[in-house]
């Protein structure tokens, strides 16, 4: 820039502090070592919180986290709504009375309001990764079979308790039948006949999660097999409307309704009149469709003609918009989420251009607007 000659600019990165991880149950491997990675990779310390609903996974974090690092460099928490060791106050409530210089949080909008309110006082930065009703949109051009098995595939992942798995399907009306023969085919190609007795199909949460899933399936008219004893719910495709109990929140699970359109405009405008999804998946041939949607459509992230899989690039930021989340991590946008990145301009003491200073007769003042411009 000719303002700066003869200086150079540059970004030194620094490590915000102490900071503070907590991680969900979903995946509660992968979404706990991945930003503990990036805070590492900056320079911080950092408090590790997993998730209380598996403890398992907790324990075998701690063991591994007390083998690799000093306690003084990172450490794990354990605990959930009856907090540690006997004490009665919630361990993620203990933990966000402390000031740290950042939090790091996956999960519920609910919760990420709590964890942005108890960040406020102390003006601490927060990074949420949260959800929402990620669509897809298969137009009437779209590669029908190709469409109904990736949207089946990214649906299946984790019996459908993924953050950024399809949670409904908006498809032209001209196509709709085809399609739900196609999603339901591809669902018992890859969970089994029946489902609920095939171990490698995923089972839901807690009862607690189950016992939702099956009311909001009653309330939608959705003909639902399940298990309680076992967890598991097989994977409903149904038809629904936007009015349904379906649409009103997340589903978090393998209930997968399909909403026909008769205009595309119509689907688009639903998506835009609700909070800003985590994903969008868009099917179709048609690049200027693909244009429209890209350009007027917000939303995290999402494919064209894929589900899921933009997640699995380190070469993208990664992250929601609105109630689905702030700031972006994985690969280089998760080193810079952790740091802090100090502009400097490195100037020399020679040469000392006088033009810069005053008094700035008109003719200065010409040259510098030239320069400047």
């Amino acid at each position: 820039m000719p303002a700066l000659w003869p200086a150079s600019s540059r970004i030194h990165p620094e490590p915000l502090g102490v900071t503070l991880i907590f991680s969900p149950w979903n995946y509660p491997v992968q979404l706990a070592l991945l930003p503990l990675a990036a805070a590492v990779a900056a320079g911080n310390c950092a408090v590790l919180k997993p998730s209380s609903s598996a403890p398992a996974t907790a324990e075998a974090l701690r063991v591994l986290v007390e083998a690799v690092f000093d306690p003084a460099h990172v450490a794990l928490v354990k605990g959930g709504p009856h907090g540690v060791d006997g004490h009665a106050e919630d361990t993620a409530t203990a933990l966000l009375r402390e000031r740290f210089d950042f939090i790091f949080y996956t999960g519920s909008a609910r919760v990420g309001r709590i964890i942005t309110a108890a960040a406020a006082p102390h003006l601490t930065p927060v990074c949420l990764e949260l959800g929402g009703k990620s669509p897809a949109i298969v137009t009437a051009d779209a590669p029908l079979d190709s469409a109904a098995k990736r949207i089946a595939w990214g649906k299946s992942l984790n019996a459908g308790q993924t953050c950024i798995a399809p949670d409904h399907v908006w498809v032209d009306k001209t196509i709709k039948d085809r399609f739900q023969d196609l999603l339901r085919g591809h669902f018992t190609r890859m969970a089994g006949v029946d489902p609920l007795t095939n171990d490698n199909y995923g089972r839901i949460v807690s009862a607690k999660a189950f016992d939702r899933l099956i009311g909001l399936a009653a309330r939608s008219r959705a003909p639902l097999r399940a298990d309680r004893e076992r967890l598991k719910i097989a994977p409903c495709v149904f038809e629904a409307s936007p009015d349904d109990a379906v649409m009103a929140e997340e589903i978090f699970g393998p209930l997968l309704p399909v909403l026909p359109y008769e205009h595309l405009e119509d689907a688009l405008n639903f998506v835009r009149d609700r909070p800003k999804p985590l994903a969008l998946y868009l099917f179709t041939r048609d690049k200027a469709v693909r244009d429209q949607v890209l350009r007027s459509v917000p939303f995290g992230g999402g494919c064209v003609n894929d589900v899921v899989l933009h997640a699995a690039s380190r070469k993208l930021p990664f992250g929601g918009v609105g109630e689905s989340g702030m700031g972006r991590y994985h690969g280089r946008a998760g080193f810079d989420l952790f740091s802090n990145l100090k502009s400097v301009v490195h100037q020399r003491l020679r040469p000392d251009i006088p033009l810069r200073y005053p008094p700035y007769s008109p003719g200065r003042l010409a040259l510098l607007r030239k320069i400047l411009r």
